[in-house]
């Protein structure tokens, strides 16, 4: 049976002047969080950092939230509950039209020992766009942030124990009610859960290689749902996904129009430190958010914040020995990556996101041709991609999430 409000909708207000009343509906509530949680004994051990079941990205904590909505009545009360299947009619919208949304979160144990999220509410805010994309109902931010920091509280004590680490949290709606037919889902369903990822390295990285799109590939366009974070984004993606790992590649770089326009690097931003053709200036540059054929990513947001405030001419906190940048959103082609490559003006390029992080990138495979980013040598003798800006942006970033220097940009969890 699809899932239905547990509540009645909000009490309607005395009309006046003989109108009719006006009907209101319950919008989401965090502070009315039910709870049937499994008992500690009860729970499964977690794994350790290293353990290889994390690379699977199955492994969950034991426990997860579910809100039900109805049409004309509103949200009902949210329950967390044991992590497990979720029941769905086969008729249910999503399962015909992709009626659904997520984000992509983590959530940090501090070095401090408290337990930290970065910029949450901004999250919060891209979840209600992306509803609306797909006509699912909206969710108030701040109640989704209180709603997500209640299960954190509960959640991090046993299964994020370890400093330096994280979890990765997948809020979601779906339209879960029973209808066929090209129309608003009558029922909604929104829940949450955490993952157990493998943690980030803080090590030189080795870079990831990029296979560029084909022209007969195309996974956004103007007008289209490419600035949005909904389903329909992902899975027609994953042949392109697929012919990039045969081709030994981690991603696919994502290009748009006969221009050859670099959008995304499969889930992440893509972005390009190089010397510009006229100056010795060097630019910090990635695609424009103006046509909506990319995602307005959080961590993009932050590398780009980040680089205006330490990075450019007139920052007081330009690291010695660092040539200042431009940071340019604009539409970026292709055939520019390969003159800059050819020319020597290539510094470096690297991809951001929540599940990649900042990670730098090696070569990208175009039309056949290996474009080999500049690389040096690590202590070790290896080859490594040239990371030098892309690593400074991301230890500030880590430095943030893991509560190494007190930033406005932390949202600290109250586990008592």
């Amino acid at each position: 049976m699809s899932p239905s409000a547990s509540s009645p909708a909000a009490a309607q207000p005395v009309g006046t002047n003989g109108q009719e009343p006006t009907k209101t509906y319950r919008e989401m509530d965090a502070s009315t969080m039910t709870t049937s949680l499994v008992p500690e004994a009860e729970q499964p051990p977690v794994p350790g950092l290293q353990d290889p079941g994390r690379l699977t990205q199955k492994l969950t904590t034991a426990h997860m939230v579910q809100a039900p909505w109805v049409a004309g009545e509103g949200w009902g009360s949210p329950h967390m509950g044991p992590y497990g299947k979720i029941a769905l009619e086969p008729t249910a919208s999503v399962l015909h039209y992709a009626t659904e949304s997520f984000e992509g979160m983590k959530v940090y144990r501090g070095y401090d020992g408290k337990v930290r999220l970065f910029r949450p509410w901004l999250n919060c805010q891209r979840m209600n766009k992306s509803n609306a994309r797909v006509c699912l109902p909206a969710i108030d931010p701040d109640q989704l942030l209180a709603l997500i920091s209640k299960f954190l509280a509960i959640e991090c004590r046993r299964w994020l124990p370890e400093p330096g680490s994280h979890l990765y949290l997948r809020p979601a709606t779906i339209g879960s009610g029973s209808a066929l037919g090209i129309q608003r889902p009558p029922e909604a369903l929104f829940f949450l859960f955490a993952a157990l990822f493998p943690q980030s390295s803080n090590g030189p990285s080795p870079g990831m290689r990029l296979l560029a799109s084909d022209s007969d590939l195309i996974r956004a366009w103007p007008g289209g749902f490419g600035g949005s974070k909904v389903g329909a984004n992902y899975g027609p993606a994953m042949v392109a996904q697929a012919k990039a790992r045969e081709n030994n590649c981690g991603q696919t770089l994502w290009l748009f129009g006969e221009d050859r326009q670099v959008t995304e690097a499969g889930a992440s931003n893509f972005f390009v430190v190089w010397k510009r053709k006229d100056s010795d200036t060097l630019e910090l540059v990635t695609a424009s958010l103006d046509t909506e054929v990319i995602l307005d990513g959080i961590t993009r947001r932050s590398v780009l914040d980040l680089a205006r405030q330490r990075l450019t001419k007139d920052s007081a906190d330009l690291p010695q020995g660092f040539q200042p940048v431009q940071v340019v959103e604009r539409t970026l082609n292709m055939h520019e990556i390969v003159e800059a490559q050819k020319q020597g003006r290539l510094i470096e390029a690297f991809v951001s996101g929540t599940a990649m992080f900042v990670m730098p990138i090696s070569e990208i495979l175009y039309d056949g041709v290996n474009i080999t980013l500049p690389r040096t040598v690590g202590k070790d003798g290896t080859k490594l991609p040239v990371s030098k800006y892309s690593s400074t942006i991301k230890m500030w970033l880590s430095d943030i999430m893991f509560g190494k220097v007190e930033h406005e940009w932390a949202y600290v969890i109250d586990e008592n």
